[in-house]
Formats: structure tokens, sequence, C-alpha cells
């Protein structure tokens, strides 16, 4: 305590000079507030937008990914090697003809229906026409289809 009665005089007077720096700078802060409001307000917009369109942009370039689960029947062959006997019964069941079965077999060859219609001179409207048949006796919609479960039935190789 002797130390503070000691210094009281250099801490009153440390203390009002703080006291009167801090409201100085206050009074002069103020008066750069009116003189200068216009500047500061756009400043403040100007800041607000930038940052606005900052994350506007962000959300924009943010990639969408959506997931699309495909549900896909597999058919896993138990026997060793691949089927090499053709089943004549279901094809009869089926109502297959020759010529369907041909098309079927060029399909299965990756052939587009121009290709196989000139493979088996037939116009291009016989081979669409042999193409629904088959769809509609195979019950399938894609010729990807047609000829997975041909194989699968063992009608084609």
């Amino acid at each position: 305590m002797a130390w503070l009665s000691k210094h009281r005089s250099v801490i009153l007077y440390g203390a009002a000079l703080a006291v009167l720096s801090f409201l100085l700078k206050w009074l002069e802060l103020k008066f750069v507030l009116r003189d200068h409001a216009f500047e500061i307000y756009t400043g403040g917009i100007a800041v607000i937008f930038t940052v606005l369109g900052i994350w506007l942009a962000l959300q924009l370039v943010k990639p969408k990914v959506e997931t699309h689960i495909v549900e896909k029947e597999v058919y896993i062959e138990i026997e060793a090697g691949p089927v090499t006997e053709i089943r004549q019964e279901e094809i009869e069941k089926l109502g297959i003809s020759r010529r369907e079965l041909d098309v079927l077999n060029l399909m299965a060859g990756g052939l587009s229906n121009e290709e196989i219609a000139g493979k088996l001179f037939v116009s291009l409207s016989t081979v669409k026409t042999h193409s629904s048949n088959i769809f509609m006796k195979l019950d399938v919609k894609r010729r990807t289809q047609a000829v997975e479960k041909a194989k699968r039935l063992n009608i084609i190789h």
C-alpha cells in the first residue's frame, strides 16, 4: 500500500489522460461517421453484396449428385463350361420360328437391324417385324434383354 500512496498522483494523472484520449477518439469517430456517412454505408452495402455473391456462386457451382439404384436379376451358371446344347423343346414351346431364331442369333452377334437385313437378304421392315415378334414371345422390351433371356433359356449360344 505504501507504493500506491507514493505514486497516487502519477496513477490519477495517467487515468485522466486515458479517459481524455478515449473521449477525443470517440468524438473524432463521431465526426468521421457524420462527414463520411455515405462512403461508410456504401462500403458496408458493397461488403454485404460481395459476401452474398460469393455464397451464391458457391451454391450454384456445387455439383448436384443423384444416386439411382438399378435392380437387375443376375443369373449364375452353375455348370463349369458354356452350354453347347440348344433346347429345341424350349424353342417350340415359345413358338419361335426358324427365321426369328436366325434374327435372334444375329442380334446376339451385335449386328444392327440394317446389317441383319443385309445378311438374311430381307427388308428392314421384315427384320423389325421379326424383332418385335421375338420381344413379344420372350416377354422382353429390348434387344439386350432378348439376347440375355435366350442365352439363359439355352435357345442360342
